[in-house]
């Protein structure tokens, strides 16, 4: 996916749902900070979103924006849209959005991209080897501090601490064997 795409299914998401800013958490996201983000990072297919102010849209943009939509087919990529609610997101994340804009005369789209350490910490509370495959890759190409991941993970409200010690641990070792 590129900034371009990107910034069309902002504009599709928000004239389907009657928005003008939408929350914007799934890998994609990581254009907001890095348009021109390592291919590694952009393969997916799709935008997971949620309408800001009309989070009551949600269920509204899957149809005509999702997996098999007549946009699907004619784009290449898809929307999917659902509650923000739903991930677990490290405490104070609003403040760190990462704004992209898309004016279109003079309408004026916004998708509020989860700031990169953000997005990782939510990938790792997944818990999916495709996130952590995704993660590692952030930590490689230097797009994210591993001390500020980890305050991150620490910052989330999950009823397991356990995990929240796992993933730490994963992120040391994972830091090790690359310097290693």
């Amino acid at each position: 996916m590129t900034i371009e795409q990107l910034k069309h299914a902002i504009h599709a998401a928000c004239n389907v749902s009657g928005d003008h800013e939408v929350l914007i958490f799934g890998s994609q996201a990581i254009l907001g900070a890095f348009p021109d983000a390592p291919e590694d990072l952009l393969t997916s297919l799709k935008v997971d979103l949620q309408p800001k102010n009309k989070p009551e849209s949600t269920d509204a943009v899957d149809g005509p924006l999702g997996e098999l939509s007549a946009f699907h087919q004619t784009h290449g990529f898809y929307v999917h849209s659902y509650p923000i609610a739903q991930i677990a997101l490290p405490s104070h994340w609003e403040d760190r959005v990462i704004r992209v804009v898309d004016d279109i005369g003079t309408q004026r789209f916004v998708g509020l991209c989860l700031e990169p350490h953000d997005l990782a910490a939510s990938k790792l509370i997944a818990d999916r080897e495709k996130d952590r495959d995704y993660v590692r890759t952030l930590i490689v190409e230097h797009l994210i501090d591993s001390a500020e991941l980890i305050k991150r993970l620490d910052s989330i409200d999950i009823e397991e601490p356990a995990k929240l010690v796992k993933l730490r641990k994963w992120v040391e070792e994972t830091v090790e064997d690359l310097e290693g």
